[in-house]
């Protein structure tokens, strides 16, 4: 099981940046995919998730507007567009999958304990 971070970078305050997550090992349209964030520190913190087969999402509060998460089940790839970033963006950002939510059986967005496969982070730094 394998997911894999990129596009991280330096960008200035008010730039965009656009992350993806590629997982490999499992059955990619079985999971929920989440992108979580931390910064030195901070406690850890979720940005946003999207789920399988029905693609319903979930933001941070600090992040909406800003960014959309999407997915491309024929890639098993899952973006995270970041608009308007703020220097308080800045973080080193990782993805995660959860097993998705089906409708009546379960919580959205998931509990930090469903999360069972986690990248290794790619950094975003958002300058002045």
């Amino acid at each position: 099981v394998q997911l894999v971070e990129s596009g991280g970078g330096l960008v200035q305050a008010g730039g965009s940046l656009r992350l993806s997550c590629t997982a490999s090992g499992f059955t990619f349209d079985d999971y929920a995919i989440g992108w979580f964030r931390q910064a030195p520190g901070r406690a850890r913190e979720g940005v946003a998730i999207i789920n399988a087969r029905d693609d319903r999402t979930h933001y941070a509060n600090a992040v909406k507007g800003r960014f959309t998460i999407s997915r491309d089940d024929a890639k098993s790839t899952v973006y995270l567009q970041m608009n308007n970033l703020r220097p308080e963006d800045t973080a080193i950002y990782t993805c995660t999958a959860a097993p998705r939510y089906i409708e009546g059986n379960g919580l959205w967005p998931p509990m930090l304990r469903d999360y069972s496969h986690w990248g290794q982070g790619t950094q975003v730094t958002v300058a002045t």
